[in-house]
């Protein structure tokens, strides 16, 4: 089962993914972790991303593919994976595409969390965190026992500048503009599933279950 996860920022397809892949005991691959991985490894392909990464640009889409053709090449991706992050573009969709052409698989699966815009500017906007520790917080769904106070260290919270209202607006402004077109390549492809990412999240992984499992 290969599974290619697709939603806006601040949607919560990391948090299924996760419980995607604990339940089916698969890799969980964003390519953060993969670059980190390499990086740290020193490896050929780790080194050269450093490169792009440490000028500040982004790495280019070749290196991306064979990044993430390398990480599901490996042992534990036999029974299967969930891509969390990646694609982001049609040509990332169409080198991976390749890539697995031709070591004999392909994507079985993409599945999209759909949450409407101004949700998920709500959902961020409402988000603390704390300078001290870094916990994290949520004024409607995790409130703190004394609002603007850490509950684990007693100090101040903040709204992050990632999760500003016209932040998050940006980011999405990006998302919609460059991810927004892999839906209709994989609904093309025929592999494409739509879940509502509105709901409660254990509702959101029921209804990808089912999906899984049709």
């Amino acid at each position: 089962m290969k599974i290619v996860m697709l939603g806006a920022p601040g949607a919560g397809k990391g948090t299924q993914a996760k419980k995607i892949a604990d339940k089916w005991q698969v890799p969980h691959i964003s390519t953060g972790d993969i670059f980190r991985a390499n990086i740290k490894n020193g490896t050929e392909l780790g080194n050269k991303a450093k490169t792009f990464m440490d000028q500040g640009l982004l790495v280019p889409d070749e290196l991306v593919v064979d990044l993430v053709v390398d990480r599901v090449k490996q042992e534990d991706c036999a029974n299967g994976y969930v891509l969390d992050g990646f694609p982001r573009t049609i040509p990332q969709a169409a080198a991976l595409d390749k890539a697995l052409a031709a070591i004999g698989g392909k994507i079985d699966f993409a599945i999209n969390v759909e949450v409407p815009d101004e949700n998920i500017i709500n959902r961020m906007s409402g988000r603390r965190a704390c300078v001290a520790c870094g916990a994290t917080y949520h004024l409607v769904h995790i409130p703190t026992k004394v609002e603007g106070i850490c509950d684990r260290c007693g100090a101040e919270l903040i709204l992050r500048e990632d999760d500003k209202p016209e932040t998050v607006k940006k980011r999405l402004d990006v998302y919609h503009e460059q991810t927004q077109p892999l839906i209709d390549y994989y609904t093309k492809q025929g592999v494409l599933e739509e879940v509502d990412g509105t709901k409660d999240m254990e509702e959101v992984f029921g209804a990808i279950v089912k999906v899984l499992e049709a």
